[in-house]
C-alpha cells in the first residue's frame, strides 16, 4: 500500500536524480519539495494523473531551500491558488525574497547558467508562507505530517514524518541513493556534505533521530524510496566519519587549497568506489564518476568549507 504517495521525477540533471513527492488524502494534496521551475509541468501532470486539480492542493512543504529542492517553489505556488508553503524558519525569508539565494548562486555559476538550469526565482507572498519549527504538524485532510528540525546538511533543513504511512521524507539528511547502484544487496547510500553548512555532529544526530521513529522507509530527494533503514543509517554514520577523516588528512598534508580539494576528491572517489564494489556493484572508476562526479565535487567543496570554519573557530 502506497498511502497515496506519488514519486515525481523532476527531470533535473538526469532521470532518477531529483525527486519530489505528491501526497493525496481524501481528495486533498500536498507536495514535498518541487525541483526547479522547469519541473512545474511535471508537478502539475502528477496532480492530474492522480485525478486532482491545482485547487485541491493545500500545501507545498520544502525540506530545505537549496535550488534543486525548492527553486521552482514560487512558480509552482503561482499555479496553486489554495496552497500554503511550509518551510524551516531559517529558510522562510529566502522564499519571500529569493534575491539573496539568486545572487549567491549566480556569483558562483553566472546568470546565464542560472537561468538555464533553474529559471528565475519567483517570490512568494508572506501571507502564504508558514514557518515550521521543530514539532510543527501539517494537517492534510486529517493526516498529520510532523516536521522535524534535522540539521547537518543545512541548518535550515526539516524532514517530514508521515505517521499514517510510517515513512520519512528526508530531503538530503538521509543521504543520496541513486538507483544505478542498486544490487541484490539492496540500495547503496552516501552522505551529502555539499556547501555550505555541513556539520558532522548534527548530521549524525539527525540521522539517529529519524531512525528512532522506526520508519518502514525513507523517501529521499536523490532518489526515491529506500528501505532497510537501519543498515543504510549505519552506512551513513560510517561514511560521515570516513569523510571527516579524509578532510582532516587532506588538511594536514596539503598547504594549498586546490591541492587539498584535489586530494579530497581523489580520496572520496576511492571511498565510494570501494564501498560500491563491496555492495556488489560492478562498475569501474569512470562509470562511478559518470554518476557521482558532481557529488564528489560538491562533497569536497562542503568538506573544505567545514575545515575552514573549524580553523576559524579554533584559530
Amino acid at each position: 500500500m502506497n498511502h497515496g504517495i506519488h514519486t515525481i521525477d523532476t527531470g533535473f540533471v538526469r532521470p532518477r536524480f531529483d525527486a519530489a513527492y505528491l501526497l493525496v488524502e481524501n481528495g486533498r494534496a500536498a507536495y514535498i519539495d518541487c525541483g526547479t521551475n522547469h519541473a512545474v509541468p511535471r508537478m502539475l501532470d502528477a496532480l492530474k494523473d492522480a485525478g486532482l486539480a491545482p485547487t485541491d492542493v493545500d500545501w507545498l512543504i520544502l525540506t530545505h531551500v537549496h535550488l534543486d529542492h525548492a527553486g521552482g517553489a514560487g512558480e509552482l505556488m503561482a499555479q496553486l491558488p489554495n496552497a500554503r508553503l511550509v518551510v524551516h524558519p531559517r529558510g522562510a525569508r529566502h522564499m519571500i525574497d529569493p534575491s539573496q539565494l539568486w545572487a549567491g548562486a549566480s556569483a558562483v555559476y553566472g546568470e546565464e547558467v542560472m537561468e538555464a538550469t533553474y529559471g528565475r526565482l519567483r517570490p512568494i507572498a508572506v501571507e502564504r508562507v508558514v514557518e515550521a519549527p521543530d514539532g510543527h504538524v501539517v494537517m492534510l485532510s486529517g493526516r498529520p505530517l510532523l516536521c522535524l528540525d534535522t540539521p547537518g546538511h543545512a541548518r535550515h533543513h526539516l524532514s517530514v514524518y508521515d505517521e499514517r504511512a510510517n515513512v520519512c521524507f528526508t530531503g538530503d539528511t538521509f543521504g543520496l541513493s541513486y538507483r544505478e547502484f542498486d544490487t541484490a544487496n539492496g540500495a547503496f547510500i552516501l552522505p551529502t556534505t555539499s556547501p555550505v553548512q555541513f556539520d558532522p555532529d548534527a548530521l549524525h544526530a539527525s540521522i539517529r533521530r529519524l531512525v528512532e521513529l522506526k520508519p518502514a522507509a525513507m523517501y529521499l530527494t536523490h532518489y526515491g524510496r529506500v528501505e532497510d533503514v537501519e543498515r543504510l543509517a549505519n552506512d551513513l554514520h560510517a561514511q560521515i566519519d570516513a569523510m571527516v577523516f579524509i578532510a582532516q588528512s587532506a588538511q594536514s598534508t596539503s598547504s594549498l587549497a586546490q591541492e587539498r580539494h584535489d586530494a579530497m576528491k581523489a580520496a572520496l572517489t576511492n571511498l565510494y568506489l570501494s564501498r560500491a564494489h563491496a555492495h556488489g556493484w560492478h562498475g569501474d572508476h569512470a562509470q562511478l564518476l559518470e554518476i557521482l562526479g558532481m557529488d564528489v565535487e560538491l562533497n569536497a567543496q562542503g568538506l573544505g568549507i567545514w575545515l575552514d570554519n573549524q580553523h576559524r573557530r579554533t584559530g
